[in-house]
C-alpha cells in the first residue's frame, strides 16, 4: 500500500483547507484510515480516525472543526479542517492499517498564520 497525501499550505487563522490521501497497491487490504500531526518538537498525534464502515472519532482539540471522510471506491480520505488556529500548524500525515501493519504517506505541511 502508498499513500500520498496532499493539499496543505498556508492559510490565515480561521479559514480552511482540504486535505486529501490517495491510497494504492494492494488499496483493497485498508481497513481503517486515519490522519495524524505533528508539531515541531511534539510528537505524533492522532487527529482523526475513520474505520472501512464509516464510523469516525476525532481528537478533541478538532471536534466540530474538522471531518473525516472517505471514498473506498476511489480509495482516497479526505481532512477537511475549519476554523484553523495557529496550533493546527504541523505536518500531518495520512495513515492506513491492513490486517497486516499499518502504512504512513509523507506527510503535508499546513501552516496556520495569525
Amino acid at each position: 500500500v502508498q499513500l500520498q497525501a496532499s493539499g496543505g499550505g498556508l492559510v490565515q487563522a480561521g479559514g480552511s483547507l482540504r486535505l486529501s490521501c490517495d491510497a494504492s497497491g494492494s488499496a483493497f487490504s485498508i481497513g481503517g484510515m486515519g490522519w495524524y500531526r505533528q508539531a515541531p518538537g511534539k510528537q505524533r498525534e492522532l487527529v482523526a480516525f475513520i474505520t472501512s464502515g464509516g464510523r469516525t472519532h476525532y481528537a478533541d482539540f478538532v471536534k466540530g472543526r474538522f471531518t473525516i471522510s472517505r471514498d473506498n471506491a476511489k480509495n482516497m480520505a479526505y481532512l477537511h479542517m475549519n476554523s484553523l488556529k495557529p496550533e493546527d500548524t504541523a505536518v500531518y500525515y495520512c495513515a492506513a492499517q491492513t490486517g497486516q501493519r499499518d502504512y504512513w504517506g509523507q506527510g503535508t505541511l499546513v501552516t496556520v498564520s495569525s
